[in-house]
């Protein structure tokens, strides 16, 4: 449908058809690795009480799950984001970078996105301490995270007062939007390094809050009398 929205002209948004197939391609095999949905570890513990284990260990629980998501990103690398990197390019013209700096830098972005994720969902998932199903909050981060994320169409297909609001108003474009238009060189070296510095912010406000909110959710814990 991309390659179709590029019509005759070649391009649309600013990419040609080569970085439209290499952003679907690389979004389906990031998409198991920063994980946007199917985690609610920490929302089933609540619910079952088992997470009054967690806290009584000597490691912080944001850091004790962020160390797991870690480890199981690292395996989603070679078993779900290899492949398409593998397949695509037998069925399409791909773009392949041409800036040296591009590489690291796009391994940067992932990290940063991955925490950042980590983050969004950890927030979710404590949503239980207050309501006990998350299925509300879980259905609304679902809905909502892949189309903001650029995971859907290329955010840059929207008006750009529209494209800066949702970048710096919310963290959901740092997901997938910047690791993916690093990557096909979207924008200019200056550029690149702005986007990833913003991911970054939004990491360390994302990882502060879900800190002060497991603070205030264990406080509630022990009016419960747990």
């Amino acid at each position: 449908m991309l390659l179709a929205a590029a019509g005759t002209a070649g391009s649309v948004g600013g990419y040609d058809r080569a970085q439209l197939a290499t952003f679907v391609w690389v979004a389906q095999g990031l998409l198991a690795v920063i994980l946007l949905w199917g985690w609610t570890d920490l929302a089933d513990r609540i619910r079952t009480g088992d997470v009054a284990g967690d806290l009584l260990r000597p490691v912080h629980p944001v850091t004790s799950y962020l160390a797991t998501d870690l480890g199981r990103a690292g395996y989603a690398v070679l078993a779900r984001f290899l492949p398409p990197l593998l397949v695509g390019p037998l069925f399409f013209d791909v773009y392949l970078p041409t800036r040296w700096s591009t590489l690291p830098l796009f391994g940067v972005s992932v990290v940063t996105a991955l925490v950042l994720c980590f983050g969004c969902r950890y927030l979710v998932n404590t949503t239980a301490y207050w309501l006990e199903d998350v299925r509300g909050p879980m259905i609304l981060w679902t809905l909502g995270s892949g189309v903001l994320a650029g995971l859907y169409f290329p955010l840059r297909f929207l008006p750009e007062p529209l494209q800066l609001s949702l970048w710096l108003g919310t963290p959901f474009p740092s997901l997938l939007q910047t690791p993916l238009d690093v990557l096909v060189e979207r924008d200019p070296p200056v550029t690149q390094l702005g986007l990833v510095a913003l991911q970054l912010c939004w990491a360390v406000l994302i990882l502060a809050a879900c800190r002060l909110v497991q603070r205030r959710a264990e406080r509630r814990l022990v009016v419960q009398g747990g």
